[in-house]
């Protein structure tokens, strides 16, 4: 693909399979692999790596408590690892792996979960009647506008995250481009010094705090979503 959008990198039985997809699997792998040398060893008293661990599962627990309810603390594994994926994709730029949260098709599957999560346990906390009914309430001519409210839903979320991630990708790429010409322009090209130094500030930024933040934000929405979904 041509611009800024994922690359193909080679095709399995004529299906093209993206930069998007393999930087995913790449993620997929470094979380399985670390799982399983972590959590072999498990015991009764933790040390080392075995304390980080439940400090996070802690972390995750406590966090999904205090937005949703005590009662719904079953949606922790999932959000948990909703948050890990995004905040580890997102500092995919740092090793210079192009973020899957860079893609429409990543953000826009994460959040048709969401939109799925919401409307079933919306459901199952009120049965179909109720959920229907809630559509033409508090006045039946509203019907139209609070459909398109729960079609914006997804679209928001996934728009969101793939815009400030995007936006941190274009604006980076601009930046190394004019780094590069103006250190042909100072006799600098074939050290590329400039590039070196100068984009930390901004990787700093872009991948690590609006990563971060955006993956919480993400996370955060969903379960409100949700919660407000069952209430």
């Amino acid at each position: 693909m041509e611009g800024f959008g994922p690359r193909i990198i080679f095709e399995v039985a004529g299906i093209p399979v993206s930069e998007t997809v393999v930087v995913t699997w790449i993620i997929m792998a470094v979380f399985a692999i670390v799982s399983i040398v972590i959590t072999r060893n498990f015991e009764k008293i933790p040390k080392g790596a075995q304390n980080v661990v439940e400090m996070l599962v802690d972390t995750i627990n406590k966090f999904t408590v205090q937005t949703m309810g005590e009662d719904r603390i079953n949606f922790a594994p999932y959000m948990g690892t909703v948050i890990l994926f995004l905040a580890v994709g997102n500092l995919a730029g740092l090793v210079g792996l192009r973020p899957p949260t860079a893609d429409l098709n990543t953000t826009f599957a994460l959040s048709m979960i969401t939109f799925f999560l919401i409307h079933y346990n919306s459901i199952k906390a009120s049965g179909v009647g109720r959920k229907l009914k809630g559509y033409f309430e508090p006045l039946p001519f509203l019907f139209p506008i609070n459909v398109l409210g729960d079609v914006a839903t997804p679209i928001s979320l996934a728009f969101r995250l793939f815009g400030n991630i995007v936006g941190g990708l274009v604006i980076m790429s601009l930046l190394y481009g004019a780094l590069a010409s103006f250190s042909g322009m100072i006799g600098l090209k074939a050290i590329p010094i400039l590039q070196a130094g100068i984009p930390i500030v901004f990787h700093a930024y872009f991948d690590v705090f609006s990563g971060v933040l955006q993956s919480f934000i993400f996370v955060m929405l969903s379960m409100v979503y949700i919660s407000n979904a069952m209430e």
